[in-house]
């Protein structure tokens, strides 16, 4: 039979070719081919909610091509991603291409490897439409609060802005947290530090406790002066000694929201960039004699179960590498959230024998320590607990209790692969305890000194990406696969910009909260979104109709909206507008800042009067994420023409270096991005370049004193052989080494 395979990425198709045979064409669609139409609401409210759907522009070209393949084809199977999204995306491409029956069936599959995939293509069947309608429903209630609300938004504050149901919620959480912050009010408290010797002169440090009676907090300098009286001129005594093993059992294997959580606190990578990195690693990456392999299983998962295949493939290389004590009686077991999908299982490598450091050299930098980091966690999560030795010892004198604790190592287990790492972002050994030393009961020792100081407390932290995403996951909202475009949405509309790690809510933040908060509490309440999301469980798992709840839904929040039609009819919020430095040289007003298409830039107060603008020096790069003014970022070399520096601009095509004297000086250069890659012949950078026709092409920075230039280099890929630079033919699928070791790979 001729089978036509249909996937939605076009870096799987190559993976995925290696693992058929011949009677199997693979091809991919690229995306949705069909969705809501952007320029109108596109659900009919009336008609039990009936979406209206169209295929997308620009799509026409891959809707044709895949319609002719489609006809040709005996069978169609579906591959697309194995969760809701993907389930809807299979739909809609058999619903474009008019595939009904038995000719068109649904695989799915975790992992993109040989023995998976074929065992999917075993187990075909139909469309899940419970998972397609959980999908419909979300879809259909986001644009719905989107194309409801932000009209309202546009009226009250300004044009542009956009509501959605988990965007403003998400965005709500970091207002408050920074409102918490402005509110907070410092609270006074001390500590006393007592510098003991041992009869050996051997220091300890204890920290004062309470007494008898239990711990006595201090809150100001009387309590500490007569505490310190006390004590000034008397020995201190070793009162009691506890002695404890601890057990430490090993966290469990990464979903989305710990993998992400994991890898900004770890890596300081944010969610979609970790997001982007997995996805390679999921569809695959060419490591040798294997050929193109998935790495990872789906990453967009909130289970925490492991196969049977991939717990026994992790015995096997405990027991080699590490020895028996370190892998358990039991295996370890995890137990997945109450309220998690459990349709995949835990993000983990797809093949724990291939470790991170013997594909090293076929990997990005990106993609190897993000892999190193998911499969550690994994090995990690299957070993034996690590056992630790708890010592308390406290220390008395004139009836006062201090304390000193320590902890040291027993047995490893887990952490001789994986060390747990604090919210801070230190690593806690022993949770940053010192060993203690040997001491008895009734021990004494002098005072060498005390050590008063007074601190006072801190306002909570503001929210980085890791804990955000923990928030989300902890109060229900959301799923996986919404944490990252979520964050994204709210620092692409101005929101919450970020500062350093940091996420700090803007004026517009602000304002919008309130408003939302106000006239559409009901959409902004966690509970109620939460709840929805438990919903849309509840219609995946075919317990509930998608029609059913989203009537539910509507019926409160149409009051809403007419209650807030009524209410904010003469209410306008002004946004404070920033001025800058720059003198409007047409009208003398002094510019204000502006936010558009390319950032942030300078414009008159008078407009539409005077539409003068200016640039503004140091504008955050283009799809940044960050409104906060950046560093200039300057060139290597010097103005050909008057010696200034050369500063990176922005323009309608793209970015250039710019002489800083302009308009006065108009010299200009390309900017190039930076490969990644050394020239292998004077080792200086490898620069990505564009000739006129956009086409890419890779060339060393000092060119043309070096004349190294290429039009393709697989950055995933070193020669087998020598190790050397693989090049690519133009417009070829032939692969050379570039030190002429005789290697080769494909078709000229």
């Amino acid at each position: 039979m001729n089978t036509l395979v249909i996937v939605e990425s076009p870096s799987k198709v190559p993976t995925i070719k290696g693992f058929l045979g011949k009677g199997y064409k693979v091809v991919a669609c690229k995306g949705h081919l069909r969705d809501l139409p952007k320029s109108k609401l596109g659900i009919d409210i009336e008609n039990d909610f009936k979406p209206q759907y169209i295929n997308i522009r620009g799509k026409g070209d891959i809707i044709n091509s895949l319609r002719k393949e489609a006809k040709n084809a005996d069978r169609v199977i579906l591959a697309t991603d194995p969760d809701r999204e993907g389930e809807a995306m299979s739909w809609h491409l058999a619903a474009v291409l008019g595939l009904e029956g038995d000719k068109v069936k649904r695989i799915s599959f975790n992992e993109i490897t040989k023995n998976t995939f074929k065992e999917a293509v075993k187990n075909q069947r139909d469309l899940d439409m419970n998972l397609v309608d959980s999908q419909q429903a979300r879809r259909i209630l986001d644009r719905i609060v989107g194309y409801k609300i932000s009209p309202f938004l546009w009226k009250k504050i300004k044009n542009g802005l956009s509501a959605g149901r988990v965007q403003s919620v998400a965005t709500r959480i970091i207002v408050e947290r920074e409102e918490e912050i402005k509110a907070f009010v410092p609270a006074e408290y001390w500590t006393i530090t007592a510098k003991l010797l041992t009869e050996k002169g051997v220091s300890v440090n204890a920290k004062f406790y309470g007494d008898k009676s239990g711990k006595i907090d201090l809150t100001n300098e009387e309590q500490v002066g007569k505490i310190i009286n006390a004590i000034e001129n008397h020995i201190f005594t070793v009162d009691e000694i506890k002695k404890s093993v601890k057990t430490r059992r090993p966290q469990p294997p990464f979903t989305t929201s710990t993998l992400q959580q994991e890898a900004n606190r770890r890596l300081s990578f944010q969610s979609q960039r970790t997001m982007m990195i997995a996805q390679e690693l999921y569809e695959g990456v060419n490591i040798g004699e294997k050929g193109t392999h998935g790495l990872i299983t789906y990453m967009r998962t909130d289970s925490l179960r492991v196969s049977d295949e991939a717990r026994d493939a992790a015995k096997a290389f405990i027991n080699e590498k590490y020895g028996d004590s370190y892998y358990p009686k039991e295996p370890n077991v995890y137990k997945t959230k109450k309220n998690s999908q459990d349709a995949h299982e835990a993000v983990r490598p797809s093949d724990p024998r291939i470790s991170p450091d013997s594909i090293k050299g076929r990997l990005s930098a990106d993609q190897y320590k993000l892999y190193k980091l998911i499969w550690e966690r994994f090995i990690a999560s299957q070993m034996s607990s690590a056992l630790i030795d708890s010592v308390v010892c406290d220390f008395n004198s004139q009836g006062y209790i201090f304390r000193s604790s320590g902890e040291t190592i027993k047995f490893l287990g887990y952490k001789a692969l994986y060390e747990d790492i604090t919210e801070d972002n230190e690593e806690s050994n022993g949770d940053g305890k010192s060993k203690l030393l040997e001491l008895n009961v009734g021990e004494k020792l002098d005072k060498e000194s005390i050590i008063p100081e007074q601190h006072f407390t801190q306002p909570p932290s503001r929210f980085t990406e890791g804990s955000l995403i923990k928030m989300l996951e902890e109060k229900g909202i959301g799923r996986p696969s919404t944490y990252s475009p979520t964050i994204t949405t709210i620092i692409s509309r101005g929101y919450i910009k970020r500062e350093g790690k940091v996420l700090v809510p803007t004026e517009l933040g602000f304002v919008t909260t309130e408003l939302m908060k106000k006239s559409f509490a009901h959409i902004v309440d966690y509970n109620f979104t939460a709840k929805m999301e438990e919903d849309l469980d509840r219609v995946e798992s075919g317990i509930a109709d998608y029609i059913s709840i989203l009537k539910e839904f509507y019926g409160d929040f149409e009051k809403q909206l007419l209650e807030a039609e009524k209410n904010l009819s003469d209410m306008k919020i002004e946004l404070t507008k920033v001025e800058t430095d720059i003198i409007c040289d047409k009208c003398g007003a002094r510019m204000i800042e502006k936010a558009g298409r390319f950032g942030k830039f300078a414009a008159c107060p008078n407009y539409p009067a005077c539409k003068n603008t200016s640039r503004l020096d140091g504008a955050g790069e283009k799809g940044s994420g960050d409104d906060s003014a950046a560093k200039e970022v300057i060139a290597d070399e010097k103005c050909r023409n008057c010696g200034e520096d050369m500063v990176l601009r922005r323009g309608a095509f793209g970015n250039f270096y710019a002489c800083r004297n302009y308009p006065t000086c108009k010299t200009s250069i390309p900017f190039y991005k930076d490969s990644g890659i050394l020239c292998p012949d004077c080792g200086k950078r490898i620069l990505v370049k564009q000739t006129k026709s956009k086409k890419t092409y890779f060339s060393c920075e000092s060119y043309p004193e070096c004349s190294f230039s290429v039009w393709d280099i697989p950055q995933e890929r070193v020669c087998p052989d020598c190790k050397g630079l693989v090049l690519k033919k133009k417009n070829k699928e032939y692969y050379y080494c570039k030190n002429q070791c005789g290697w080769s790979e494909g078709k000229k």
